[in-house]
């Protein structure tokens, strides 16, 4: 297992600046607004030969006990309780604080390595700063821009010094990452502490508590999966991109495009709305696969026709995802949230199966049996062979001799037999027509 290293340090001193600085992408929201990062948030850096998992955490209050402020403090504990190592994160243009203070006292009872990180010292001139930071205690500040990556370098050589020594090893590809999305308050951060099995992901009634994307390690079962819990998708009309809430809407979208299975929530108490629907599109066009629950079961009357209603609903608002399982659980009970995993696996074979060519050829023989294509003019459209190109999504390419002759209608009947035929249960799939000799995008020579 890698070594974690926890950021710490009282709001808005930088730390999702330097998190994002380490692991070499914009993954944490960066803002100016004090408290902007609220749960902890998990990422893989690698420096000298040496991996490790950077921890970012909200800010800092120490006196904080109620209120999401408090629950803040309280990841942030955890955070530091799981740690190899801690980076304490100090405001350098503002000095040694009472608050800096406070977090130094606690980190010293926590008996964890720490490494002081003096942040915004952009200059030489600026190296006085450093000054304040010397009487805290026998930790040596290291000054650092995490904006602009100077003293990076001597942060994380300090870092690798003193965690375990963890090789960096080729990526698994055989973990799923799965993002759990939908609308705000829906319930996303209380499956996902269920399925954790612990509160890792601030749980609050207020709609748009969890703000940014957070990855989370978790195997089952012998299997692999990172669980990115996100913030709630609002509707982006009227919503200002600078804001945290319209960053939010971005890491979301990101969220999407870095998952393998997306498991849309929808909230039983309140129905199916259009951004469920939009939701769910967003999953489709990305070619991503789709587990749809219907969350709070618990909290509704129901009873046996209940299930196969919702079905209907689900089917009227989201025609175009009709090939996603659906499940009933109670994230907050635990009720049938076991079998949320099982789909996600069945999904994430279903997207990576390769059907050989001769039987796709069968296959689209009996398609053309069962229903000749349409005739454009005096043309008739032909359908030669059939060859699966990719993977996740499947995606079929069929050579004909009128590409512009396939009317979607046929396209969509073809899309349906190839789903009776074989086991494609919650992923996209993707037909490409090409006419002879013409390749398709992603075809190889095997």
């Amino acid at each position: 297992m890698t070594p974690i290293v926890a950021i710490v340090g009282r709001p808005n001193v930088g730390k999702s600046t330097l998190f994002n600085r380490l692991i070499g992408e914009q993954r944490a929201i960066v803002l100016d607004t004090p408290g902007v990062t609220r749960d902890r948030h998990y990422g893989d850096a690698t420096y000298d030969d040496q991996a490790f998992t950077i921890v970012d955490t909200g800010g800092f209050e120490p006196e904080a006990v109620e209120g999401v402020v408090g629950q803040m403090r309280r990841q942030a504990m955890m955070a530091v309780e799981e740690a190899d190592l801690v980076v304490f994160v100090v405001d350098g243009r503002e000095g040694l604080t009472p608050s800096d203070e406070d977090v130094a006292d606690l980190l010293r009872r926590s008996d964890r390595p720490v490494l002081v990180a003096v942040n915004k010292v952009d200059g030489l001139r600026q190296e006085a700063l450093l000054a304040d930071f010397y009487g805290m205690s026998a930790w040596e500040p290291i000054a650092i821009s995490a904006a602009h990556g100077r003293g990076i370098d001597v942060l994380l050589e300090n870092i690798v010094a003193a965690i375990p020594r963890v090789p960096v090893e080729e990526v698994d590809e055989a973990i799923t990452r799965v993002a759990l999305v939908g609308r705000p308050n829906v319930g996303k951060s209380t499956m996902t502490n269920r399925l954790l099995g612990e509160d890792r992901m601030i749980v609050d009634s207020t709609p748009g508590t969890t703000r940014d994307a957070i990855d989370a390690p978790l195997s089952v079962g012998g299997r692999d999966y990172v669980l990115v819990d996100t913030a709630g998708l609002r509707r982006s009309r009227g919503i200002d991109r600078r804001s945290s809430e319209g960053h939010s809407v971005v890491r979301t979208l990101r969220a999407v495009n870095r998952c393998h299975v997306a498991v849309l929530l929808l909230d039983a108490t309140e129905g199916i709305t259009d951004q469920d629907a939009r939701i769910a599109g967003l999953v489709d066009e990305k070619g991503r696969g789709l587990v749809i629950v219907v969350n709070k079961w618990d909290a509704i009357e129901r009873d046996e026709k209940t299930a196969k209603a919702f079905a209907e609903q689900i089917a009227l608002k989201m025609p175009f995802v009709h090939y996603a399982p659906i499940l009933y659980l109670s994230g907050l009970t635990g009720l049938k949230v076991p079998r949320l995993l099982e789909a996600v696996d069945r999904v994430r074979e279903a997207q990576r199966q390769r059907i050989g060519t001769g039987e796709l050829n069968r296959w689209l023989e009996k398609c053309i049996e069962r229903h000749q294509p349409p005739i454009v003019g005096h043309r008739r459209v032909k359908l030669y062979f059939a060859t699966q190109v990719a993977v996740e999504p499947p995606t079929i390419m069929v050579s004909c001799n009128y590409v512009d002759g396939v009317h979607f209608s046929y396209q969509r009947y073809l899309v349906n037999q190839f789903r009776e035929a074989f086991d494609v249960v919650g992923t996209p799939v993707r037909l490409v027509f090409r006419t002879r000799g013409e390749r398709a995008e992603g075809d190889d020579d095997e």
